[in-house]
């Protein structure tokens, strides 16, 4: 098999072009007359050389997903099978990675596998959560319905996603940049004064001592200072992947002063959102818990869930043990109470998700105006103090000269 690329005309007379895996140019003309596309040019597409090597291979981002699931819904809505509708997401898929992915879903699907057992063997691309909920649709029929919900949830996923990073990114930045005009201070600037200094002849003050003496190390031991802080961080990663290193972690995060409430209301948002897709896709609560719980990304949230999960199979209701796990705020708890009373949980559980995206949206700008000032006062201290300290026997000469 070889990959041909084709440009045509349709009945319309609109220019139409993608790209095929047939035998030769004449299984190509065939396809395309099936399709009703008059071909102006077919030619084989040429080798890359890199194909085989992975790390150079473009990655299928999010959005490549979010786009696959809205056109796919699209073309299932209009009645085209689902083989063409998968053929014509291939050919014109510009991702060469992804278009690998989807023309192994293709041929799957054409040898008698379901869309969603071809999809599992993708896991990076599609998660449990996406797989799943393409079986219910496949069962009970609304395939389109469920990847055009499919498609709002991974939206809004990574609308919430980009918020919380660019909460995080300003005092990242700030403090990158804050130590590495520290660095080029010690290690070029103060030098020069320590020399000056020298010629003096008389003892400086502790200010000034400490920040020469701050110089002097980071010169003299810069390789075993980077060699400590990149010992750290191995260190820390090597924990962290433990399971009881990730608990602490996860713990830690979610009850830290600043950070902590808003990655809290981000977790009870993602929750109530994937929990009342799933559940209103047609998936069971048990199942769909199950599936929220590995999809938290967080181990304290996890093992909460896991417990709910735990009490509904014990026969009770889902608002009971949520209230025991202690980490959901009792709003959250109550309504989710009323939800189930009333026969609308998956309802229930998307306005509560709506609530906490607004939540999280006052959270983030909360916590960049508290960030702002706080950065400002701390580059401040830090480059004005050691401006300062190297100034102060400069003030002590002129003022022993002045008296």
């Amino acid at each position: 098999m070889a990959v041909f690329i084709w440009e045509g005309k349709n009945k319309k007379n609109e220019n139409q072009k993608g790209e095929i895996d047939a035998p030769d140019e004449n299984a190509v003309r065939i396809h395309l007359k099936r399709l009703q596309i008059t071909p102006v040019k077919i030619k084989k597409k040429p080798k890359d050389i890199f194909e085989n090597v992975s790390f150079l291979q473009p990655k299928v981002q999010q959005t490549d997903v979010i786009i696959f699931a809205r056109q796919f819904s699209t073309m299932i809505d209009a009645g085209l099978p689902l083989i063409q509708c998968l053929d014509i997401l291939y050919s014109q898929q510009e991702n060469k990675t992804f278009k690998a992915i989807l023309k192994s879903i293709k041929d799957n699907v054409e040898g008698g596998s379901t869309l969603a057992d071809s999809l599992r063997k993708y896991p990076a691309q599609f998660d449990d959560l996406f797989v799943n909920m393409v079986a219910a649709g496949e069962i009970g029929g609304i395939l389109d319905v469920i990847l055009q919900r499919l498609a709002g949830f991974m939206e809004k996923a990574a609308e919430l996603k980009a918020r919380v990073k660019g909460a995080l990114t300003y005092p990242i930045i700030v403090i990158v940049i804050a130590v590495a005009v520290v660095l080029v201070i010690l290690v070029f600037v103060i030098p020069v004064f320590e020399k000056m200094f020298a010629d003096f002849g008389s003892a400086l003050p502790v200010p000034t001592q400490i920040v020469v003496n701050m110089s002097q190390a980071v010169k003299s031991k810069f390789y075993l200072i980077i060699g400590a802080i990149v010992g750290f961080v191995i260190a820390f990663k090597k924990f962290k992947a433990t399971e009881k290193g990730t608990y602490i972690f996860d713990d830690v995060i979610l009850k830290t002063p600043v950070f902590g409430p808003l990655l809290r209301k981000v977790a009870v948002a993602k929750f109530t959102r994937t929990l009342g897709t799933m559940l209103s896709s047609g998936v069971s609560i048990i199942e769909a818990l199950d599936i929220v719980a590995k999809t938290s990304g967080n181990k304290i949230i996890e093992e909460s869930v896991y417990r709910v999960r735990s009490g509904i199979m014990e026969g009770r209701t889902m608002a009971d043990p949520l209230a025991e796990t202690g980490v959901f705020p009792s709003m959250v708890v109550q309504m989710i109470a009323v939800g189930e009373q009333t026969g609308a949980l998956d309802t229930m559980l998307e306005k509560i998700a709506d609530f906490y995206d607004k939540e999280v949206d006052q959270a983030v700008e909360n916590l960049t105006a508290m960030i702002e000032p706080f950065m400002m006062v701390f580059l401040g201290v830090t480059i004005g103090g050691l401006v300062v300290s190297m100034y102060l026997p400069i003030f002590k000469i002129a003022g022993a000269i002045g008296e």
